[in-house]
């Protein structure tokens, strides 16, 4: 299917919108969560955010494959229904934990965690294999990547919002709803994917996705990029508080910086279109960097800056969102393995975003202990090291990425 009706696309995107809402929590909320409930250090955290993201990365290629070896006739709607209780269990067991173990917190911690993981694994995979799948037309395949990423904001926005004026029961609750009614439009309104019956069904290799020059160049773009962008997603709440000492914003600001990624989605998908998806994303680095340079100089109550700084990287998220898995679906067709082995390839893509984030928490949070930041203590020095942490680190590596994708054989997929 090379054109989508508009109620086709919409079936497909909102699903998007109750992903988001179990991202953002276990992404950002999390480690102060439980930093703040049972005084978890910060080391402890990051390495049970370390082992779980990393186990659950290198489990998601082999979801992908054994997606992609589906009976015939099957399509990815079986693979969300499964997913649905996991995702809903998970989190609310992660957020909900008994008072009574505070000894094992640890323990429960690490547990909801996986399950939360494997039912995102699994949900993220097949809804982003069957978005891969619908179209592979360029112009298409950008308007549907950004419908779909602009209902994930928009469900992050929800989120944000639940954290800032209501509670944890609130937000589950919210989840539930959102997770059934989206699961059921997705599987019963969306144009089913049915490969040819006489072709022969199986999964990629590593070796034979690698081998595709283009798809290597584009991995190593995602994964340098990825990283810059999640380091400063972790430490968002401890730059806020303990920096900026604008902690009772810290909802406010996020906000802002979801709410201008949504809103710049149609400015990417314009440039996409008209300089090619390739350029737009280049563009929308050399934003990125050009806010996060300017966040050095930043200091206690600097809260407008801040303001503004959030919303021009808030733009740069809204291509990082939509344009990639647009990419990665050009990479698919000319490869020749679309309708096919979409995810073989977003089991690996997957991969690739997980181990960011397990790199991003598992390393930056216990690094900064050492180095001297403790959450809550404003000591010089440590807040220098969140300060580098935070802005500079993150520019040097998409300043990387950017060099990266300037030289990728890409822009004629």
């Amino acid at each position: 299917m090379k054109n989508l009706s508009l109620s086709h696309l919409l079936a497909y995107a909102l699903f998007g919108f109750p992903l988001a809402m179990v991202a953002l929590p276990i992404y950002v909320y999390v480690p102060q969560f439980y930093a703040d409930r049972f005084g978890m250090s910060l080391t402890m955290i990051g390495t049970a955010l370390l082992l779980t993201r990393v186990m659950d990365a290198f489990i998601d290629p082999y979801i992908g494959k054994l997606i992609d070896r589906r009976p015939h006739g099957r399509g990815f709607a079986p693979y969300i229904v499964v997913a649905l209780p996991l995702l809903i269990l998970g989190f609310i067991g992660l957020f909900h934990p008994p008072l009574s173990i505070q000894h094992l917190a640890f323990g429960w911690f690490f547990i909801t965690l996986i399950i939360v993981y494997s039912g995102f694994s699994i949900a993220s995979i097949a809804h982003q294999s069957w978005g891969a799948a619908l179209t592979q037309e360029p112009g298409q395949r950008v308007r549907l990547t950004a419908f779909r990423e602009a209902f994930g904001l928009c469900g992050v926005i929800v989120t944000a919002l639940i954290t800032q004026f209501g509670n944890a029961s609130a937000l589950a609750a919210a989840l539930t709803l959102t997770l059934l009614a989206t699961g059921w439009l997705l599987t019963k309104k969306t144009p089913a994917i049915i490969r040819n019956q006489a072709a022969k069904h199986h999964s990629l290799k590593l070796k034979e996705l690698f081998a595709d020059r283009c798809f290597r160049a584009l991995f190593s773009v995602f994964v340098m990029n990825g990283i810059a962008a999640a380091i400063p997603a972790t430490l968002f709440l401890f730059f806020a508080r303990d920096r900026l000492q604008i902690a009772h914003l810290s909802g406010i600001l996020l906000l802002l910086y979801f709410v201008a990624a949504a809103l710049s989605m149609p400015l990417w998908t314009y440039l996409a279109k008209k300089q090619g998806e390739v350029r737009a994303w280049l563009m929308a680095m050399l934003l990125s960097i050009a806010s996060f340079m300017c966040v050095v100089g930043l200091g206690a109550g600097d809260s407008l800056a801040f303001s503004i700084i959030c919303i021009f990287s808030g733009m740069s998220l809204g291509a990082d969102l939509a344009l990639p898995p647009a990419i990665l679906a050009g990479v698919i067709h000319a490869a020749g393995h679309s309708e096919k082995n979409e995810a073989s390839y977003f089991g690996v893509w997957n991969w690739a975003t997980k181990m960011n984030l397990a790199l991003a928490a598992g390393l930056s949070l216990p690094l900064l202990e050492f180095l001297g930041y403790v959450p809550g203590v404003s000591t010089p020095g440590g807040l220098q090291a969140l300060t580098i942490a935070y802005a500079v680190l993150p520019c040097i590596l998409k300043l990387i990425a950017a060099v990266l994708l300037w030289r990728a054989p890409l822009r004629k997929v």
